[in-house]
């Protein structure tokens, strides 16, 4: 599903170069639970940036579903994320002035869904996600598990294929961190290929996948596990 080959990505601050990956190769096939692990600092965030088709490489290719999708035009980028890719952030991202439903809808409003087809993917999310009495509260108003399950809801709720996760549990104390990556967890039991990323060791372990990132930038290891 997903193949970097020679994927490097560097940064100009002031006269030095800093180069946040450095040739790398990695294929994550459909369905996997992958985490990305290293101190900060270590390009962790920068790879699933490109992964997620935030972020250009400056040299190697990206194929994802076995199209070459590494110079795609923004539009494209666009579309790509859209039908194929969710996101959840260790700050939730969600939008201060809208509530928890709209925050979730804004996808399939961008995504041209019919309003009523609309309300009822929105509810459906609202359920599946433990929110319907917090439906029409703004971000504000929740508490950080609730808005994160919020993000995640908005994250999904167009089914994406693939869910990446950079640090889903930092702003979380352990008690709703462990609720949340349940929560992720079931969705890649549902078949979603899950990719975190996590200076947590304990949570990265649980991956049946796991990706190390040295100081130096480069992939160090990759351990396979049994499901």
């Amino acid at each position: 599903m997903i193949e970097l080959l020679g994927i490097c990505r560097t940064f100009q601050m002031g006269d030095q170069a800093i180069h946040a990956l450095n040739q790398i190769n990695l294929k994550i096939t459909a369905g996997e639970y992958v985490s990305i692990m290293g101190p900060s600092g270590s390009g962790k965030s920068t790879l699933l940036n490109v992964i997620g088709l935030l972020d250009q490489p400056n040299s190697g290719r990206y194929l994802l579903d076995g199209s070459d999708v590494t110079h795609l035009s923004e539009p494209e980028q666009a579309r790509v994320r859209r039908d194929k890719i969710g996101f959840v952030f260790q700050s939730f991202h969600l939008i201060p002035r809208l509530t928890a439903a709209e925050n979730i809808e804004l996808p399939l409003i961008l995504s041209g869904i019919t309003p009523s087809e609309r309300k009822q993917l929105v509810e459906a999310a609202l359920l599946a996600f433990n929110l319907v009495e917090r439906a029409q509260h703004r971000p504000a108003e929740l508490s950080g598990g609730q808005r994160q399950r919020v993000a995640i809801a908005r994250a999904t709720v167009l089914r994406p294929t693939a869910l990446l996760a950079d640090e889903p549990t930092g702003n979380l104390d352990h008690r709703i961190g462990s609720e949340v990556i349940a929560l992720l967890e079931n969705l890649h039991h549902s078949g979603t290929t899950l990719i975190i990323v996590t200076h947590d060791r304990e949570l990265g372990l649980r991956a049946h996948r796991r990706i190390a990132r040295s100081e130096e930038r480069t992939l160090i290891q990759t351990c396979a596990l049994p499901i």
